[in-house]
C-alpha cells in the first residue's frame, strides 16, 4: 500500500499514472507475496519507480542499500545506473539473499551490483568506496548507527534515503513506546539536529527522508 489515508481508488489512480512495472520486477513482487514473511517491505512500482529516477537524475558513480530483503529497491535504482557504475547492496538474511541474486540475473543487472551478506555495520567500514548515493532501510533499530558509520563514506553533496521514518504514524502515538518505535523516533531527531545535513521528510509510504550531506 503506498499509504494507509489514500483510498483504493487514488492508489490505482497513482500506480495507473505512473510508468509501468516491468515483468522481471513484478515477478518478484509476486514471489515476494508468495514465498516471503513481511512481503510488504518491498519498495512496490511507485516507490521503486521514485528510487530510479532519483538514481537517473543524479547519476552517482557509487550506491549503497543498506537492507537487500528480496532485491526489489536494488533493482529499481540498479536500472538508473550507467555502466560504470556499482551498487553495494547489504543483507542480514541469509534465507533470502538467494532469491535477490536470482532475480539480480534475471534483469541483466548483476554485473553492476555487489551482494553482501551479513551486519551491515560490520561491511560497511570493509567497503573501500565513497557513496554518492545510500539507502537505509535495515533494522529500524540500527538506523542511527547506520547513518553515523555511513557518513563518512559518502561524498559532499551526496544523497542519503532513509525509508520508514513514520513507521505507520507511531511516531506520532505516546502510546507507542516500543524499541523499533523509539529508535525511529531518535533517528529522526538525530538527523533534524544535525546542522551538515539539508534534509526533507515526504509522506511517500510509510515515509521517507531525503538527506544531502553538506560538510
Amino acid at each position: 500500500m503506498l499509504d494507509p489515508n489514500l483510498s483504493p481508488e487514488l492508489e490505482e489512480y497513482i500506480i495507473e499514472h505512473s510508468s509501468e512495472e516491468d515483468e522481471v520486477l513484478y515477478q518478484l513482487r509476486r514471489h515476494s507475496h508468495l514465498k516471503v514473511c513481511n512481503p510488504q517491505m518491498i519498495s512496490g512500482p511507485v516507490q521503486g519507480k521514485f528510487l530510479e529516477l532519483l538514481v537517473k537524475l543524479l547519476n552517482p558513480k557509487r550506491v549503497l542499500e543498506i537492507g537487500t530483503f528480496t532485491g526489489y529497491s536494488t533493482i529499481c535504482m540498479a536500472k538508473g545506473l550507467n555502466e560504470s557504475a556499482h551498487l553495494h547492496t547489504i543483507e542480514v538474511n541469509d534465507e533470502i539473499i538467494n532469491i535477490s541474486k536470482d532475480y539480480f540475473e534475471k534483469a541483466k543487472l548483476a554485473h553492476l551490483i555487489t551482494s553482501h551478506l551479513g551486519d551491515a555495520l560490520d561491511i560497511i567500514p570493509t567497503i573501500h568506496e565513497m557513496f554518492d548515493f545510500v539507502l537505509v532501510d535495515g533494522d529500524k533499530r540500527e538506523y542511527t548507527a547506520y547513518l553515523k558509520c555511513v557518513l563518512p563514506k559518502v561524498n559532499i553533496g551526496g544523497l542519503i534515503i532513509a525509508d520508514n521514518v513514520l513507521w505507520s504514524g507511531k511516531v506520532v502515538d505516546p502510546k507507542a513506546t516500543d524499541m523499533h518505535t523509539k529508535a525511529i523516533i531518535d533517528f529522526n531527531k538525530y538527523v533534524k539536529n544535525n546542522q551538515s545535513l539539508e534534509k526533507v521528510m515526504l509522506p511517500i509510504r510509510d515515509g521517507i527522508t531525503l538527506i544531502r550531506k553538506n560538510a
